[in-house]
């Protein structure tokens, strides 16, 4: 994966605070809408490593990111919700709350390991949020350490209020030119989505810093991200960084779809996360786009990284 040198101390404290707005669990989570702090501990975390010569390496990977696409919403099935309500404001249907549950359910059962600890993103978008809502409950409240509002990972901007039928031409029109530099007449292009997405990235690493210096084991901590569509692969497509032709390829979660990248090491102390299997292929991207660049660079140079290691 991409490597994100760490920030020095001071940088950490200009990160604002972003707050947990869903009304029924404000009160329950509001404690953990900040930050993690930046108190330094003395103690070398457990989840660094040692390069070649023995000196602390830090991980700031997790043990598993999980990706989300919210629950089935109103404009998934009446294009007509758009023309007077905002797409920020569409709430998920009936069965979008029971897929959230069943999402719910399922997540509970992956995180599953004793002392295990829970980061929550979302989309300041009412869907993922009402998504985010039926989820929350499977967790207790000791396992969470923060739920964090992000506006990078929201939806394409397609435009404000919207006229259905330009909407669907436009749609058209994106199919045959590429949804990735495709721009919508009032909105954004997948590029866009691409770079706020990116800027995303770093923020985690630095997270991840955080926890770490408050003491949390990193090969415990599960972030998880409850997003939309475009912007999961994006996601995707970025931390892997596959190509615009596989990006093309590939196609949207289902809604509430669970989309789980866990971290692999080597005996040589590597650590990288890998997007599972069945994920992938749900997704239709090829083999590579699962794995990081560098990743197959160290398997190239298995012989010698295994003399090093001795």
């Amino acid at each position: 994966n991409i490597y994100f040198p760490p920030q020095p101390s001071f940088a950490m404290n200009c990160i604002s605070p972003r707050l947990f707005v869903s009304p029924r669990n404000l009160l329950r989570h509001f404690h953990r809408a900040n930050r993690p702090s930046c108190q330094l501990l003395s103690s070398t975390p457990a989840s660094q490593t040692c390069d070649e010569g023995g000196h602390p390496q830090p991980d700031f990977r997790p043990k598993r990111i999980i990706l989300i696409r919210h629950g089935e919403s109103q404009g998934n099935v009446d294009q007509n919700a758009y023309v007077t309500t905002a797409d920020w404001r569409i709430p998920i249907t009936n069965l979008g709350k029971k897929q959230a549950q069943e999402a719910g359910k399922q997540l509970r059962e992956k995180i599953s390991e004793k002392d295990a600890k829970v980061v929550f993103y979302f989309s300041p978008y009412l869907r993922t949020k009402q998504t985010l809502d039926e989820i929350l409950p499977y967790f207790d409240d000791n396992e969470i350490l923060s739920v964090l509002e992000e506006p990078r990972i929201s939806e394409q901007q397609i435009g404000n209020f919207q006229n259905v039928q330009q909407v669907l031409d436009a749609k058209a029109e994106r199919s045959k030119f590429g949804r990735f530099f495709y721009r919508f007449p009032s909105g954004e292009a997948g590029l866009d989505v691409y770079s706020r997405v990116s800027s995303f990235i770093p923020t985690l690493v630095r997270d991840c810093d955080q926890y770490v210096r408050e003491g949390h084991d990193l090969d415990n901590l599960n972030l998880v991200i409850v997003t939309h569509g475009l912007a999961l692969r994006l996601f995707l497509m970025r931390w892997f960084q596959f190509s615009v032709h596989d990006f093309e390829e590939s196609q949207n979660p289902e809604n509430c779809e669970l989309v789980t990248m866990s971290k692999k090491k080597d005996s040589c102390g590597h650590a990288w996360l890998e997007l599972e299997e069945k994920d992938r292929l749900s997704l239709c991207l090829p083999g590579n786009c699962g794995v990081p660049r560098n990743v197959q660079l160290h398997r190239l140079q298995r012989l010698y990284e295994t003399e090093e290691c001795k």
